[in-house]
């Protein structure tokens, strides 16, 4: 339990931080363009990596050698989340893109959950269905 209550607060930020990030997204995506506005947050966020990853001398980077191939897709997934909040958002709403965005996660992360996909094990329960469909049914009345 020691654990769970900081990383809860930690989620939190994470999702502050990316209701932040969309918006701002949009406004340059809107301004400038899709790819300029995917352009300029990952500029900042390298400039940002860079400067942690050196306050720390290198942390663990030189063990990338250990991970398995297929995790380095997630730089190119960062490029295409970010273009989709920056199209979306001037079009649909901070509101709607988040919670699309969010049933998708949600979604996709019950199947890797539940079937123990890419590290991640939580099995479905009867508690967890409920608490989804009663997102999808706020989703619902979110789109309406």
């Amino acid at each position: 339990m020691g654990a769970v209550v900081p990383a809860v607060f930690v989620a939190i930020a994470g999702g502050i931080a990316i209701a932040f990030q969309s918006q701002f997204s949009g406004v340059i995506g809107e301004r400038l363009g899709v790819i300029e506005s995917v352009f300029i947050l990952h500029v900042g966020g390298i400039l940002l990596a860079t400067v942690l990853i050196l306050a720390v001398r290198g942390g663990n980077l030189s063990a990338w050698r250990s991970l398995p191939w297929y995790v380095y897709v997630a730089g190119f997934l960062g490029v295409l989340i970010v273009a989709a909040i920056s199209y979306a958002v001037p079009k649909l709403g901070l509101a709607t893109t988040l919670t699309l965005s969010i049933v998708a996660q949600l979604l996709l992360g019950v199947v890797f959950d539940h079937f123990a996909l890419f590290g991640a094990s939580h099995p479905m329960t009867l508690g967890r269905g409920l608490g989804i469909a009663i997102l999808l049914a706020g989703t619902w009345l979110v789109l309406r």
